[in-house]
């Protein structure tokens, strides 16, 4: 594909007025006019009239002289589960028709305090609930590397409006690896900062003990910038810790990477595979270690992922009844009718699956027995990656066991697209970091995507290890 201009560049280039915002905004809307009808990245768009309006002002601005941000002015795209004043919030559902939140998400105002322009909402999976946004109430988003397959998910029209170079960057949401996967998917780069570095507040709840809201972008540069200006303590959100991201350095001449043996199984596809082993070739050429690991835990890592997610999902969703702010379901006569017409028409097969299993394994009777043997395991998981990263300091590999597969192959068969986040969901359970960087292509020109994870906090040290193989790669390529 063309290479495009990372959000960085498009600063560099502002700065010098070698551009201006107005006609980054306009490059934006000729690529989306060209190819968004085909692609489906976004559920819904912003007045153009009011971006052109803010973009006009800003580059005023900037030629009076006044002190703006490096990156005001840049256009940026916002998963539809994050909410944004005057922007819908649908999450991809039926249940949620018409609504407009009063308020707007503390990662979002971060980055519109430093003037983004948030050009539009992007497709999911309803909820978050699948792993290739076909999952959505409206449509399906088509992979730009190849419309025929899947973008990945549930972040996937995000990574789709970068990959088609609609936006130099936007906004994902990652609780099992819904920013990593579609980024791997896609061939862009993904980010799932520490749980807790970035706010909560204003993003929808899924699964609150690992949602966590993500960069999608071009380049590794981009992903940390945008983590940077969204990250740090919201009284709004408990959960989040004073932890600054300071601007890049080179990671240390002699890091140590972990290949997990259980990652590298007969059910990750070959190409994907035989693209570890070169990534850590080149790792070895840079002079850092390579050495095998274990990580024993990761077999069982989908099965409690999937029971304490849905619990939390059950619960979550349960706000959602026809009372406050949903589609009611208007021929019901008694309260109990209408919470049950409205959920069973507002909520798509695979929230409605979710939902039924996160309720029965929270049930009486039989919560310790799935729930609380799930958390334990998640305890474990947490003592295996902590106990792994006094040998290494950060592990490598895949964050799919495939490349994009074809629309519609997964969809009657539950159990396979779920298997597709056996990779991804580990580093969630564990609140960790992870980075996904494009690394080559399998034998059929799809993006093969890999992931760099490191210990809780240590997000500065994955992206820094992520740039410098970035720029190896980008180097071997010239």
């Amino acid at each position: 594909m063309t290479p495009r201009r990372t959000a960085t560049e498009m600063a560099a280039a502002l700065a010098t007025n070698e551009t201006s915002s107005l006609e980054l905004l306009e490059a934006s809307f000729s690529a989306i006019d060209a190819s968004e009808s085909d692609i489906h990245a976004f559920i819904s768009l912003a007045d153009r009239g009011d971006l052109r309006e803010t973009a006009a002002a800003i580059d005023e601005a900037r030629v009076r002289g006044d002190k703006l941000h490096p990156f005001a002015g840049i256009p940026i795209a916002v998963k539809d589960n994050i909410s944004v004043s005057g922007h819908p919030l649908t999450c991809a559902s039926r249940i949620l028709g018409g609504y407009e939140p009063p308020y707007t998400a503390t990662a979002v105002s971060r980055l519109q305090a430093a003037q983004l322009l948030v050009i539009g909402k992007t497709n999911m999976d309803e909820f978050g609930f699948g792993s290739s946004t076909e999952n959505s109430a409206f449509f399906a988003t088509r992979n730009p590397r190849a419309l025929e397959r899947v973008p990945g998910g549930t972040s996937g029209g995000s990574a789709a409006a970068v990959a088609a170079g609609f936006v130099p960057w936007a906004l994902g949401t990652d609780t099992g690896g819904s920013v990593r996967q579609p980024a791997a998917l896609c061939g862009t780069v993904g980010f799932r900062p520490s749980y807790g570095r970035v706010s909560r507040y204003g993003l929808v709840a899924y699964s609150s003990s690992m949602d966590q809201i993500g960069p999608l972008a071009t380049s590794v540069d981009d992903v940390a910038s945008l983590t940077r200006l969204m990250a740090g303590v919201d009284p709004c959100d408990a959960t989040t810790v004073e932890a600054t991201l300071p601007a890049k350095d080179q990671p240390q001449t002699r890091l140590r990477l972990g290949l997990p043996r259980e990652y590298l199984s007969s059910d990750c596809q070959k190409d994907v595979s035989a693209a570890v082993d070169m990534l850590a070739t080149r790792a070895d050429a840079l002079g850092w270690s390579v050495t095998e690991i274990s990580l024993p835990l990761t077999p069982y890592a989908l099965d409690a992922y999937y029971i304490i997610a849905s619990v939390e999902a059950a619960s979550n969703l349960a706000r959602f009844d026809g009372v406050r702010y949903c589609d009611r379901a208007p021929e019901a006569s008694t309260y109990f009718d209408m919470l049950v017409q409205t959920r069973t028409r507002g909520f798509g097969a695979e929230a409605k699956r979710r939902i039924l299993l996160g309720t029965f394994a929270s049930s009486a009777g039989y919560e310790d027995e799935y729930y609380g043997r799930a958390c334990r395991v998640r305890n474990a998981l947490i003592q295996e990656f902590s106990s792994a990263f006094g040998d290494v300091d950060l592990i490598l590999s895949p964050v799919s066991p495939s490349t994009a597969w074809p629309i519609g192959e997964r969809v009657a068969d539950p159990m396979a697209m779920y298997l597709s986040d056996i990779y991804s969901v580990p580093a969630a359970l564990a609140g960790l970091p992870a980075a996904v960087i494009p690394v080559t292509e399998d034998a059929e020109g799809l993006p093969i995507g890999l992931q760099l994870c490191g210990p809780r906090m240590a997000d500065a040290l994955v992206l820094d290890a992520a740039r410098a193989l970035e720029a190896d790669l980008n180097a071997s390529v010239e």
